[in-house]
């Protein structure tokens, strides 16, 4: 087994591999040279692994591969019929106090690459609940501790959601302001929980890995 498996796995069976990505490592090969990311690094351990959802590079927390044909197809099915309940730790600018949902569309910003914005004109919708847990400050700013629920998955949702609501998650350099950038040295988003059925049991599957700040 290699270090990286032996430091990220959380969990593994015959059907699926269970992993805590580590912030700044892509899921999946990107543009041109960039070809060190989760996916490539567990083949070297498990050369039958297959995708099945991808976090962002800078996000970290919960992945889940698939091991073989049946259960690749049988968990991604879960993904597309929001059968799965995931959660995310994030920390973000300013108080926030409460809870509530943002319910706006994410739209892809092709003047702006890779930016999405909330554009309530799209057509595909995208729905995050939102919970406050911690008010603090880190270097005299004021940042909140909040749990982030994805109803939908689209790309930067969360990022862009926060955003909107005028609490862009710390250490987002695509989203936040340059003054919340510096109080944290990586993006503040953590995939904290993920529950789904295992696709040949059906029995109910919940997995934690709390974040790391």
């Amino acid at each position: 087994m290699t270090n990286f498996l032996q430091q990220t796995l959380i969990h593994r069976d015959e059907h699926f591999i269970v992993i805590n990505k580590p912030a700044g490592l892509l899921s999946v090969p990107g543009k041109g040279d960039l070809t060190d990311c989760v996916i490539n690094r567990l083949l070297v351990d498990e050369p039958s692994t297959l995708l099945i959802h991808r976090l962002d590079r800078d996000t970290s927390g919960i992945l889940v591969f698939a091991l073989n044909k049946a259960a690749q197809s049988h968990i991604s099915k879960q993904f597309q019929n929001r059968q799965t309940n995931k959660q995310y730790h994030a920390l973000v600018s300013g108080h926030l106090s409460g809870e509530g949902s943002v319910e706006v569309p994410v739209n892809y910003d092709p003047t702006r690459p890779p930016l999405h914005i909330a554009d309530p004109a799209y057509h595909k919708p995208a729905l995050t609940h939102w919970q406050a847990v911690e008010q603090f400050e880190i270097n005299h700013q004021p940042v909140t501790r909040v749990k982030l629920t994805p109803i939908t998955g689209r790309s930067h949702q969360l990022r862009v959601h926060m955003q909107y609501l005028g609490h862009a998650i710390v250490g987002d350099e695509l989203y936040a302001s340059a003054a919340a950038c510096e109080l944290m040295p990586r993006l503040c988003l953590h995939a904290e929980q993920l529950s789904f059925f295992h696709p040949v049991t059906g029995q109910t599957l919940n997995f934690v890995c709390p974040a790391p700040f």
